[in-house]
């Protein structure tokens, strides 16, 4: 194989950008006269600009420690007060002494504030003060002493605006002599006026302006200096890369004829290299084919399983539609008791009364009740039931209405007793006024319904007692026992909280925990009561469903022959 000729040598490139490294040693004393020089006017400029605050300060320091109304000073006093309520072994007047020194601080305090603010707008040299104390919470005196501050402030209101930036806090502590106690004086005023702090502001401009037209020539002239710097050295770099690019051509020939013999000793191994690599390819070609079919095999049985997903998915569906459907018409059929018991009623009377007149006004009444709510159950079903009408629905006028709505029925035909204990202001809560009304009237029909067995549990109880005199006296209770549902309505914090409680059969522990799943009864054998139906399982279910749709939880206690209390949280609304 014949060697390939020596390339001809290419055109320089770019030169690149000097490392950074490389010239900053070079420039380092001028950067650092330059700092140098920067930070010296910047530091004049600060300290031109902010001397007149530190000595402000200082006067103010002075004037609370060496102010004397009582021939003593705040610090001096504050020293004294200190020792008092530190002290171990008090004498007998001590509270007396406690509560003079405390007096005399206070007094201190408010003459020496008093001339500023009388003269604050009529004296320009005079300061302005806002607040003065004496904290003591850094002095652990014993309980019963008084540590708390005493403090004067300004009836006149502190400056808004712009203006507050002219408010300053002096905060110092004066020697106690006593290491383990601290007492804090602490002032708040403002002492310049405004043509003070214009003049300031003037100040500040011009030696802004000043220190400018330094450092704007001074860096100009830097920067001059580096840019004539960076050429020279970039100069120098382009002769020394040439000559290393010359070097590296030479190089490169040299590197030619060593890999053109490489080339060869490759050509041999790529030729073994290319039979395995045919034996290779046709393995893996095998492999790809049974890849294939097991992804195919994979494919179908995915493909069952979407179908099988898919049929069980519709099930569900088609179950829940079923139980929503189902709950309406478990609803309706309660509804239409009343009427017909009223309907039964005016059927057996002789002739037409008064009363039976008012018994058939009501039937009409309470007919149109229904087909009103017929109405709502028919728009309820025909949409998606997680997409309610939400309104603004006031729990207590809705309690209110399904309470005077039962409780006559309630005491003449079911023979229990249905309160509300509700309170004068409306309860406002999100939700869908339908599916609340027949989540109410669900929990009392259920409560109603724990009354029942309750009554028929003590009967039995009562025939199964050998004793006949105590069997009679147990079903006199009995017949005695009345049935009671209480519905409440009350605010809990951020929360309205619905309670249904009633005083029937109550619920085991695993009744209580399958009480809400579907189609889940109790009542098929032994509910029965005056041509009543048994249950579905539907009631406590479209509860649940209900409650989670408006976002409310749901709490149940619960024990057998204790009754049940059903407690709903929606969240409150304003």
């Amino acid at each position: 194989m014949s060697l390939p000729d020596p390339e001809p040598l290419p055109p320089l490139p770019n030169l690149a950008p000097l490392p950074f490294w490389r010239y900053f040693a070079r420039l380092l004393p001028l950067i650092l006269l330059w700092l140098v020089m920067a930070g010296l006017l910047a530091w004049l400029l600060y300290a031109r600009a902010w001397w007149s605050e530190e000595s402000d300060r200082a006067d103010m320091r002075e004037w609370v420690d060496n102010t004397r109304i009582f021939r003593k000073t705040l610090a001096e006093l504050t020293r004294e007060h200190v020792e008092l309520l530190l002290d171990e072994t008090p004498p007998p007047d001590h509270a007396n002494r406690l509560k003079n020194k405390r007096d005399e601080i206070a007094e201190q305090i408010r003459a020496m504030t008093e001339p500023p603010r009388v003269y604050s707008a009529q004296l320009p040299l005079f300061p302005e003060v806002y607040k003065l104390e004496v904290d003591y919470a850094r002095v652990s005196a014993p309980a019963g002493r008084d540590t708390t501050p005493i403090r004067w402030e300004s009836p006149k209101p502190k400056p808004g605006g712009h203006a507050r930036a002219q408010l300053h806090t002096l905060t110092f502590e004066p020697p106690l002599g006593r290491p383990d106690a601290t007492a804090v004086i602490r002032l708040e005023y403002r002492l310049h006026t405004y043509h003070q702090m214009q003049k300031q502001q003037d100040e500040f401009q011009f030696w802004q302006t000043v220190t400018a037209s330094v450092l704007i020539p001074t860096t100009l002239f830097v920067a001059w200096l580096v840019l004539r710097f960076l050429k020279r050295e970039r100069a120098r770099e382009l002769v020394r890369l040439r000559t290393a690019h010359a070097t590296e051509h030479r190089e490169r020939a040299l590197l030619q004829a060593q890999v053109a013999h490489q080339i060869a000793e490759q050509e041999l191994l790529e030729t073994q290299v290319k039979q395995q690599a045919a034996e290779q390819a046709s393995e893996e070609l095998s492999r790809k084919i049974l890849q294939q079919e097991l992804d195919s095999a994979r494919l179908e049985s995915r493909a069952a399983e979407a179908e099988k997903a898919a049929l069980e998915l519709k099930s569900q569906l088609y179950a829940s539609i079923g139980i929503m459907a189902g709950s309406y018409a478990h609803n309706i059929k309660n509804l239409l008791v009343r009427p017909n018991d009223l309907l039964s009623r005016c059927i057996d009377a002789n002739g037409t009364t008064h009363e039976q007149q008012g018994m058939l006004q009501e039937v009409k009444n309470t007919l149109g009740t229904v087909t009103e709510r017929l109405q709502q159950i028919l728009r309820t079903v025909r949409r998606d039931p997680s997409n309610a009408e939400v309104t603004r629905v006031d729990l207590v006028g809705l309690v209110r209405e399904s309470e005077r709505t039962w409780a006559e029925m309630g005491r003449d035909k079911w023979k229990i007793a249905i309160t509300a204990n509700l309170g004068s202001e409306p309860l406002w809560v999100n939700g869908d006024l339908s599916h609340l009304q027949q989540a109410i009237e669900n929990l009392v029909f259920n409560a109603r319904d724990a009354t029942f067995e309750m009554r028929n549990y003590l009967r039995d109880e009562a025939k199964r007692e050998p004793d006949p005199a105590v069997r009679r006296k147990k079903l006199l209770d009995a017949a005695a026992w009345k049935g009671e549902v209480a519905l409440l309505v009350a605010r809990d914090g951020d929360a309205v909280v619905l309670e249904v409680r009633d005083n029937g059969i109550g619920m085991t522990e695993e009744v209580r925990e399958n009480c809400l799943k579907t189609h889940f009864t109790t009542k098929r054998d032994n509910a029965l009561y005056e041509g009543y139906s048994a249950g579905m399982g539907l009631g406590l279910s479209f509860v649940a469903v209900v409650l989670e749709h408006h976002g409310a939880k749901l709490e149940i206690e619960s024990a057998p022959h204790r009754g049940t209390t059903f407690r709903m949280r929606f969240p409150l609304i304003a």
